[in-house]
């Protein structure tokens, strides 16, 4: 730049890339935040109004009872208990969520995503056969054998599952990148949406027998899970 002093261009550059940077979207905490068209349409989009910090307290950060078993009788054989911004309320803002998973012989936590975390999971008890599927058009697929005291790590918002391949109960903790993280079971969501996806789509995208796809749909419909 002809004719300005150096310390004004170097101005000039941090100024844009500031600019820059200041217009990249912030992750967001909900799968969707649609425009208000008035203010009194308006609600918070942080997840969570903040307390007035005078008034906050211990509880506020604490919850009791992670050490529990919980009851892994049903369909899948697993029970997840996450722990979010909705149980531990100091935890609006810090972007940081925990889950206990108990799995009983042959239970398994079923292909799902977390649209808002990335997923660092740890064995306590038992072995687990874990892996993720990476996005199109590659679509690889990552999995390992996991025994008490492995680690592993699923990426924000591919596929991925939890099986106990063990003749005993299982159990593993999850840290997740989020206040809150979501979940879409995979299976879950696509069969059992309501009100039902038409059968001819889910019929001629999974290249399945009508029938078959009304069977699921069934299977996974709200009354059944």
């Amino acid at each position: 730049m002809k004719g300005f002093p150096n310390y004004l261009v170097a101005f000039a550059l941090m100024a844009m890339a500031c600019s820059i940077a200041s217009a990249y979207d912030p992750a967001p905490l909900q799968d969707f935040c649609v425009a208000a068209s008035t203010s009194t349409d308006a609600v918070f989009v942080n997840g969570k109004f903040c307390k007035d910090p005078k008034l906050v307290n211990a509880n506020d950060f604490f919850f009791q009872g992670l050490n529990i078993p919980r009851s892994t009788a049903n369909q899948p054989g697993s029970n997840v208990t996450l722990l979010t911004v909705d149980q531990i309320q100091g935890l609006n803002t810090l972007g940081v969520s925990l889950a206990r998973i108990d799995f009983a012989p042959n239970g398994l936590n079923p292909p799902h995503i977390h649209p808002h975390a990335t997923e660092i999971f740890v064995v306590v008890k038992g072995t687990l056969y874990v892996g993720f599927v990476t996005s199109n058009p590659d679509n690889r697929f990552f999995t390992k054998v996991l025994n008490a005291g492995d680690v592993f790590v699923f990426p924000i918002g591919l596929i991925h599952f939890q099986y106990n391949i063990g003749s005993t109960d299982a159990l593993a903790f999850s840290g997740l990148g989020s206040q809150n993280p979501g979940r879409v079971s995979i299976a879950e969501t696509i069969f059992g949406s309501n009100p039902p996806i038409n059968a001819n789509v889910l019929t001629k995208a999974f290249q399945l027998d009508k029938n078959v796809v009304k069977y699921l749909q069934k299977q996974f419909s709200s009354n059944n899970i």
